[in-house]
C-alpha cells in the first residue's frame, strides 16, 4: 500500500494520458450512479471543485428534488446543493444515456442481502449493464458499493465488456470503498482518507487521480480484491467488538451489582491497548448488519467457515429480542397485559442525531413487540416524522406531558441529543428502559430508569 502522489504518476497509453489530462485540467465530466448517502455527497464535492457533474438515479423523486436545488441528505448543506445546481455544475437524470458524455463514473448503489442472507448484487449488475450500453473508450469506472472480494472483476467488468471494449485497455476499472459515517461532524467526504485498488496500474492511477481531486488522502493497494476485503474488515471489526460488549452486558444482567456501563467507563481510562465500544439494542445502518454475511457467504465457497465473525453477528442480532423480553417482563410487573399496554419507542434511526432508518434496531423491536402480542406501539423521533415498518406507515408522536402519561413502557432505542430526559422521566407514569445509557447524567427520577447490562434489585 502507498499514499498516492500525483507527481509520481506514470501512464503507458495515450488513452490513459488523455483521460488524466482531462481530470487534472477539470475538463473531465464526472458521473455518479446512485444519489444516496454515498453518491450525493461525492457528487457535491466534485461540483464544488468546478467539475461538471452528472448524477444518475432511478428514483424520480430524488432526481426531481435535486434538479430543483433541494437537498435530501441530512449531513449536506442545503445552500451548497442549491448553489451547484443553480450554477449548472450538478444535474441529475434517470436516463443512463448520460453515461456516454462522462469521463469518470462512480457506481454508488445499494448492496443488500437476500432473506437467506446471501449477497444481492442485482443493483451492481444492473448498473454495470446499463453503463455498458453507453460505455466509451477512455472512461474510468469506480465501484464504491460495499461488497465481497471478486465483485469488481467477476460481476461488474463482464457487464461493462458487453460493450465490446476491453477493461484495463479501452476503459479503466477500480474499486474504492465508501467510508461515509452519517452524522459525523468531524470526518466527511473530503477529509476521510480512502483506498483505491485498480485492475491494473493505469486503472489504479487514474482512479486515484480522480479521487485526489476532492479527497485529501488516497491510498493505493495492489488490486480490487484487497480494497473489497479491506472495506469488509472495517465494518466487521466494529461488529465483533460491539458483540463483545453486548455479550458482556448480557452477563452483567445476571450478576447483581455490576453495571456494564461503569465497567466500560473504567476500562476506557486506559490510554493504550483498549478501544471503547458500547452495548445497545442491536446494530443498524447499511454496513455492520450486512457485511459479516457477505464475507461468510464468500468464505463458504472456499470451504471455510467464519465462525467467530458469524457468532458476533448472531449476538448483535439477538439484542432486539433481549430488549423486548426485558420490556415485557417490566410491563408484567405492573400487572398490565401486553395486548393492553401502550409502548413508546424513543428513536427510530439507527444512530443518534441522524435520520437514517436503514436496518435500525427500532424496526426489529417494533416488529418483535407486535408479534409478541403488543397492539399499541408508538414511536418518537425528531429526525424522522414518518417510519414504515412491515408496510405500515407510522407517524412520530409528540412528547407532551399529556402524551407521555399514556404509556406503560418507554424504550430508549436511539439516544438523540434532542431528548429532554428530565422532562420525559418527570411525566411518564411507568419506567424508561434505557438501551444506550442516554440517561447517564440524570439525577432525578432515577428509580424510573431501567438499564440494560445492569441487574437492578
Amino acid at each position: 500500500m502507498k499514499l498516492f502522489d500525483a507527481s509520481q504518476i506514470k501512464l503507458q497509453t495515450q488513452t490513459a494520458t488523455q483521460t488524466a489530462e482531462k481530470i487534472t485540467s477539470k475538463k473531465a465530466k464526472i458521473g455518479v450512479i446512485g444519489l444516496g448517502y454515498v453518491g450525493l455527497p461525492l457528487a457535491l464535492e466534485f461540483a464544488k471543485k468546478g467539475f461538471e457533474t452528472v448524477g444518475i438515479d432511478l428514483s424520480t423523486s430524488k432526481v426531481t428534488m435535486l434538479n430543483q436545488g433541494q437537498n435530501y441528505i441530512e449531513d449536506l448543506d442545503d445552500n451548497e446543493i442549491k448553489a451547484v445546481v443553480q450554477s449548472k455544475k450538478l444535474t441529475a437524470h434517470t436516463d443512463f444515456s448520460a453515461v456516454k458524455t462522462l469521463d469518470v463514473i462512480y457506481i454508488c448503489v445499494p448492496t443488500p442481502f437476500t432473506p437467506t442472507k446471501d449477497p444481492d448484487l442485482s443493483y451492481i449488475v444492473s448498473a454495470g449493464a446499463s453503463t455498458g450500453q453507453f460505455l466509451q473508450k477512455g472512461q474510468v469506472i469506480i465501484l464504491k458499493s460495499t461488497t465481497f472480494p471478486g465483485t469488481t472483476e467477476e460481476y461488474l467488468i463482464p457487464e461493462l465488456e458487453k460493450s465490446g471494449l476491453k477493461a484495463g485497455t479501452d476503459f479503466f476499472v477500480a474499486f474504492s470503498p465508501e467510508r461515509v459515517d452519517p452524522g459525523n461532524k468531524q470526518f466527511n467526504t473530503k477529509n476521510t482518507p480512502i483506498v483505491v485498488g485498480g485492475i491494473n496500474e493505469e486503472s489504479s492511477n487514474l482512479a486515484a487521480l480522480a479521487n485526489a481531486q476532492v479527497i485529501d488522502k488516497v491510498y493505493m493497494v495492489s488490486n480490487p480484491k484487497v480494497a473489497e476485503l479491506e472495506k469488509l474488515l472495517e465494518n466487521i471489526f466494529r461488529s465483533v467488538n460491539i458483540a463483545l460488549v453486548n455479550e458482556l452486558a448480557l452477563l452483567c444482567e445476571r450478576m447483581y451489582g455490576i453495571n456494564v456501563w461503569e465497567v466500560l467507563d473504567a476500562a476506557g481510562t486506559k490510554p493504550f491497548g483498549f478501544m471503547k465500544f458500547l452495548p445497545g439494542p442491536g446494530v443498524g445502518g447499511h454496513c455492520i448488519p450486512i457485511d459479516p454475511y457477505y464475507l461468510s457467504w464468500l468464505a463458504r465457497s472456499y470451504d471455510f467457515e467464519t465462525r467467530f465473525i458469524t457468532l458476533a453477528a448472531n449476538v448483535n442480532e439477538s439484542m432486539p429480542y433481549f430488549v423486548v423480553d426485558k420490556a415485557i417482563r417490566e410491563i408484567a410487573k405492573q400487572g398490565t397485559k401486553l395486548s393492553e399496554a401502550k409502548i413508546l419507542i424513543l428513536g427510530a434511526s439507527f444512530k443518534k442525531n441522524v435520520r437514517d432508518l436503514r436496518h435500525s434496531p427500532s424496526e426489529y423491536i417494533i416488529r418483535i413487540l407486535k408479534k409478541s402480542g403488543a397492539v399499541h406501539v408508538d414511536y418518537n423521533d425528531p429526525h424522522a416524522p414518518e417510519y414504515e415498518v412491515d408496510n405500515v406507515v407510522m407517524h412520530s408522536v409528540p412528547l407532551t406531558e399529556e402524551k407521555l402519561k399514556e404509556y406503560d413502557m418507554v424504550i430508549l432505542v436511539t439516544d438523540h441529543d434532542d431528548y429532554n430526559y428530565e422532562f420525559i422521566l418527570k411525566h411518564i407514569k411507568c419506567c424508561l428502559l434505557d438501551t444506550r445509557n442516554g440517561t447517564k447524567s440524570i439525577t432525578q427520577n432515577r428509580e424510573k430508569i431501567i438499564l440494560i447490562g445492569f441487574a437492578q434489585s
